[in-house]
């Protein structure tokens, strides 16, 4: 049973992983890659031991049977230059999010690696957590990023960039894949003038704040399947929904009422990926975000978590994921989890 509700969230997780402590891995547990480092989880010692070498430590956050883990373990780590760049400049160490070894955080308390990962607030897997040579978070990838967004990560990351620039701009520098070039409307969609102050707001509905850019090929994604997906699209009539550009001029007023424009917003909020989905309450604070590589069953599942109010009862979302898939079969309902993009 727990392989099975493991499937349904986004991860995955190996021997390497699952060792010590921890139980085997089931049928569905994902090989984590010979190359990441055997650690004793003291990440002070590990963060020392890179910078010793000229790298920088690189966590990543797991579980058996996700296809998100799976999707990076066996298309990401496949490619030649990433597991070069990867190596090169990072010791990459595997957490189970439900294992039972000992980890040592920075303040020297020693926890468990499930109490590690609610620590380190994980709600999506994989999430890999980079750090710098003083034990701080440099960048954190929440959930799957395909190839060309994973690269450029691991290049911002190794070029010590998070000093100089955003993450968000640093990837509209760099080559993106392939898109259309256009943002994508939908029937649904807040036309401007944006104003989510609650004074400015009907009352009732929370607010959905959809960031994304015009060369964007999972935006692209996301409209030609998340968005058509039936469940997505009755969900997405419970929120007040608008799309905002990540870099655009359009003027906004947030939930704070502050004057600003989308791309200031955006910066403010630390958008670092599009599409990005950032989910206020009625009285404008923020609850819930998504921020990466989405199938529809997850966008769904996002969606309902919080339109239902569940996040104010389960504080994991990985856990209601699990929930919402084995009510979904248990009522003869089908769970798809991965379609290829």
């Amino acid at each position: 049973m727990r392989a099975l509700a493991a499937a349904l969230c986004l991860a995955a997780s190996g021997p390497g992983v699952a060792a010590s402590a921890a139980p085997e891995p089931g049928a569905n547990a994902i090989d984590i890659p010979p190359w990441f480092k055997e650690s004793f989880l003291d990440v002070r010692e590990d963060v020392r031991e890179a910078a010793a070498e000229g790298k920088r430590l690189l966590v990543y956050f797991g579980q058996d049977g996700c296809p998100y883990c799976r999707e990076l373990m066996r298309v990401n780590f496949a490619r030649k230059d990433i597991v070069e760049a990867t190596r090169r400049h990072f010791d990459a160490v595997a957490i189970n999010i439900w294992g039972d070894r000992e980890v040592t955080w920075t303040d020297g308390r020693v926890r468990s690696e499930k109490d590690f990962a609610a620590l380190m607030k994980v709600q999506f897997t994989p999430t890999l957590l980079f750090f710098d040579e003083k034990g701080a978070v440099a960048l954190r990838l929440n959930g799957y990023y395909p190839p060309h967004t994973f690269r450029a990560a691991l290049d911002y990351v190794a070029g010590k960039h998070e000093g100089k620039l955003a993450f968000a701009e640093y990837l509209k520098r760099v080559s993106p894949a392939p898109a259309s070039g256009r943002l994508h409307d939908q029937p649904f969609f807040m036309k401007p003038p944006y104003r989510f102050a609650r004074a400015q707001r009907p009352a009732g509905k929370p607010l959905l704040v959809l960031f994304e850019q015009k060369i964007c090929s999972a935006c692209d994604d996301l409209h030609a399947r998340g968005m058509k997906e039936r469940a997505v699209r009755e969900l997405m009539g419970k929120f007040d929904v608008a799309r905002l550009e990540l870099f655009g001029a359009a003027p906004v007023v947030t939930p704070e009422g502050r004057s600003v424009t989308e791309a200031q917003w955006g910066r403010a909020l630390g958008v670092a990926f599009t599409p990005t989905f950032v989910f206020f309450d009625a009285y404008g604070k923020e609850v819930f975000r998504m921020e990466a590589f989405l199938q529809p069953f997850h966008l769904a599942s996002g969606l309902e978590y919080v339109a239902s109010g569940t996040y104010l009862e389960q504080p994991s979302f990985q856990r209601y994921v699990q929930q919402r898939a084995a009510r979904t079969r248990e009522a003869g309902g089908r769970v798809e989890l991965w379609r290829g993009p």
